[in-house]
């Protein structure tokens, strides 16, 4: 039901924009930033997973202030925590609590912005990410298991995206940007020294922050206030 509501969504915005779209510039983009990003749900809490944001993308003006923005990026998900505690199970391994999971994805993000005094921009929308490549390590150990082809996880993230960004100088903006999975990526059970047992569902956090660079930007600006004289 979510990826439905997540294409009917995108089919809106192309359907809406296609008319207004006549004679305007489209504005392009280049993206590069860093992620710090968790998986809700794997008992490993705080955004303490650093990675990559990298892309390019177009912003399509329909409006005076508005624009649709469809961009495709390189984005790396997980999340790490370090030792907690070091102790010896019944077989003779030692644990540790460490974790790592490294997630890669190659995303379509698609959002509405609303940019005030051309200088903040505020936008929403959603994104579809294809797994491409995966690696988990438990108590400092490669979980060899757990590949991309494996079915661990989901190679689909669906998700919505949260988006805010300033301008620096000219056609330089810093962008920040928050994202969270529609969709399950992964369903884990787990086991504690005890013996207890409890399941959960687990999704992508991520928060964004980027140096966004605008092609075409003043062109288009001009370009639209003569077409609405």
């Amino acid at each position: 039901m979510r990826r439905l509501v997540v294409i009917i969504f995108i089919l809106l915005i192309f359907s809406g924009v296609s008319k207004p779209l006549i004679g305007q510039i489209i504005k392009g983009e280049t993206l590069v930033g860093i992620n710090l990003t968790q998986v809700e749900g794997d008992e490993v809490h705080g955004f303490r997973k650093p990675g990559l944001n990298i892309g390019a993308g177009a912003l399509i003006p329909f409006s005076k202030n508005w624009d649709v923005s469809l961009e495709v990026t390189f984005n790396q998900k997980g999340a790490n925590q370090g030792t907690q505690y070091n102790e010896t199970d019944s077989i003779g391994q030692t644990t540790s609590g460490a974790y790592k999971l490294r997630l890669n994805y190659v995303e379509v993000p698609v959002l509405i912005h609303y940019t005030d005094k051309e200088f903040i921009s505020v936008g929403a929308g959603f994104s579809w990410g294809r797994l491409v490549s995966v690696q988990e390590w438990e108590h400092g150990i490669r979980v060899e298991e757990t590949t991309l082809n494996s079915g661990t996880y989901d190679k689909n993230d669906f998700s919505y995206i949260l988006d805010a960004r300033i301008k620096i100088k000219g056609p330089l903006k810093f962008g920040v940007r928050y994202q969270n999975s529609l969709v399950k990526i992964r369903t884990r059970e787990f086991t504690d020294f005890a013996g207890n047992s409890w399941t959960r569902d687990q999704f992508n956090k991520v928060l964004t922050f980027r140096l966004i660079y605008i092609f075409n930007e003043e062109q288009s600006r001009r370009n639209f206030n003569k077409h609405a004289e």
